[in-house]
């Protein structure tokens, strides 16, 4: 029984990952796929880029969404008597990151999607409100004082599983620090780009609505 429920949980979450906010966002009202313009990736912050505050405001509330009901799929099992609670931390991982994998290969937009921060940042509010907010908090700082959001979510992202470190804040499972460095991972992969521009000084800052087209 758990096992037709962890696949039929996976494949859902990936399908809730996958809806490409920013590439339906963008065409059904500015007739733009934002993956031709700036960066030429389909998240919250090329649409900022392309299309403006408003637009980048809606697909990064969107995303952030996806994360957040995918990985709460596990409360609803558990409400529901499918899932013993001590089980539930694990569902909420498993489905979370099929989530935020749907946001970076969405089968819906021939799987070029976004970096899956704003999916992560969802799943992380549904897992630890405190801990995302925290994290949220650094990603504002880090980015409010150096206008680049890849250092900003790489800071953010490396903040959780220290976080988690903290007695405080100290989860009842292990897995969930090793999962926080696991994803910090995901993020500088997914940033490597980025990365590579920042060591060269050639990182863009954040500008909005720039319809630069992609080469």
């Amino acid at each position: 029984m758990l096992i037709w429920l962890l696949f039929v949980g996976v494949i859902v979450s990936y399908l809730i990952g996958s809806i490409p906010s920013a590439v339906w966002y963008g065409k059904a009202f500015y007739g733009v796929d934002v993956r031709n313009y700036g960066s030429g990736n389909a998240g919250a912050t090329n649409t900022f880029r392309v299309l403006g505050k408003k637009a980048g405001s809606i697909v990064m509330a969107v995303d952030v969404l996806k994360g957040w009901v995918a990985t709460s799929m596990a409360y609803i099992l558990e409400y529901s008597k499918l899932l013993q609670l001590e089980h539930i931390i694990y569902y909420q991982l498993i489905f979370g990151v099929f989530a935020v994998v749907g946001h970076i290969f969405p089968v819906y937009a021939g799987f070029r999607g976004g970096k899956g921060v704003a999916t992560l940042l969802g799943m992380v509010l549904s897992i630890h409100i405190y801990a995302a907010l925290i994290c949220l908090a650094v990603f504002l700082v880090v980015f409010l004082a150096s206008k680049y959001v890849s250092l900003g979510s790489m800071m953010a992202s490396l903040a959780y599983p220290i976080i988690m470190l903290i007695p405080a804040f100290s989860p009842d499972e292990p897995i969930v620090i090793v999962f926080g460095f696991l994803i910090f991972a995901l993020v500088v992969l997914t940033h490597r780009k980025n990365v590579r521009r920042l060591i060269n000084g050639e990182e863009s800052k954040l500008q909005l609505k720039l319809l630069n087209r992609k080469n």
